[in-house]
């Protein structure tokens, strides 16, 4: 049994501590303001308010704890990491999960204080007993659903909350992407649910975090963005409105079908110059949405190797597997208005 403290109160921490808590390890969860939703849902659970700019604070209440599971960023999580260290901590997980670290820019747009916090970490682990552990797991696909990841609560400083955000919106029915590399290589992305996450990360920790390595990378599922936007037109569907062989022809009658998406497709090097004329217009916005483009199509959402469900189910009597794309969407979807 190991005391786990996660650090934030939005959707991943929520959803982090429901799946935690069915096990036996007992979970504090650290934020800025009250959360009493928390405390209803999980009675087991310890809710703390701190301030994380506090060190002494940050020092006391982690003491005792075994794993840190980190849903910040910037300075606060600096601050989280050197307190974690001082209150001997076995081992940090720091706030990343979408995205794969071999294919981030050595000047990543959507930093965020990442690369200082795993620095951070880096040392400490060559210089003290605390380890960690970075999870990645390509896109959530609840980027995807309804509403986009503000339903979920999730995403709130990704600057890509909303369902037109990115890539696709399904409900509208749009899509803007970058089909290729600069080399003209088809653009991957791996995608898996919040929920399915969170459930391997829980079983991981019921299964110890001394040998854990430094990444963990799991996917539910992975495909081209062509292919992505097409399982999204797919599903995103209704059935024939009506009868009548004028509007609906008898052979579509009681089908599904397919709803064109209005789909825009851009070179890599026209999406590179729309970006620079944002820079230069200083419209940040713009910007940072054309660099995701690019970011997509190089590879950054692409988990190439996996090998966070292998150590999970290794032995495993009932194997945990995560949910593929297209059930995922016809689950979703399936109970929204579209």
């Amino acid at each position: 049994m190991m005391r786990v403290a996660i650090a934030g109160g939005g959707g991943f921490a929520f959803l982090l501590t429901q799946q935690i808590a069915e096990t036996a390890n007992p979970v504090l969860v650290m934020s800025r303001q009250e959360h009493p939703e928390f405390e209803e849902n999980f009675p087991e659970c310890q809710v703390a308010v701190v301030d994380f700019s506090n060190m002494q604070d940050l020092r006391y209440i982690l003491q005792g704890v075994d794993l840190v599971i980190s849903t910040i960023s910037g300075s606060e999580q600096l601050n989280l990491i050197d307190a974690a260290r001082r209150a001997r901590v076995r081992r940090f997980v720091p706030s990343e999960f979408e995205g794969d670290l071999q294919h981030r820019p050595a000047n990543d747009p959507f930093d965020q204080g990442s690369h200082a916090a795993r620095d951070l970490l880096d040392r400490l682990a060559r210089t003290t007993d605390m380890n960690f552990t970075v999870f990645s797991c390509g896109l959530f696909m609840e980027r995807f659903g309804p509403g986009g990841l503000q339903a979920y609560a999730l995403g709130s400083s990704s600057g890509v909350q909303g369902p037109s955000d990115y890539i696709v919106d399904v409900a509208a029915a749009t899509a803007e992407v970058v089909e290729t590399d600069r080399r003209g290589r088809a653009a991957q992305v791996s995608l898996t649910s919040v929920y399915n996450v969170v459930q391997f990360v829980a079983a991981a920790i019921d299964q110890g975090v001394d040998d854990w390595p430094r990444e963990f990378r799991m996917r539910g599922d992975q495909m081209t963005i062509r292919e992505l936007v097409a399982t999204c037109s797919n599903v995103r569907g209704g059935w024939c409105p009506t009868q009548s062989a004028a509007v609906c022809p008898p052979k579509n009658v009681d089908k599904f079908l397919t709803v064109p998406f209005r789909l825009v497709s851009r070179t890599y090097q026209d999406v590179e110059g729309l970006a620079e004329e944002a820079r230069i217009g200083d419209d940040g916005t713009t910007w940072h949405y054309y660099q995701r483009l690019l970011q997509t199509a190089n590879g950054r959402y692409h988990v190439r190797q996996t090998n966070l469900s292998e150590a999970v189910n290794q032995g495993a009597t009932a194997p945990l597997r995560p949910m593929r794309f297209r059930a995922w969407l016809e689950q979703t979807w399936g109970a929204a208005e579209v």
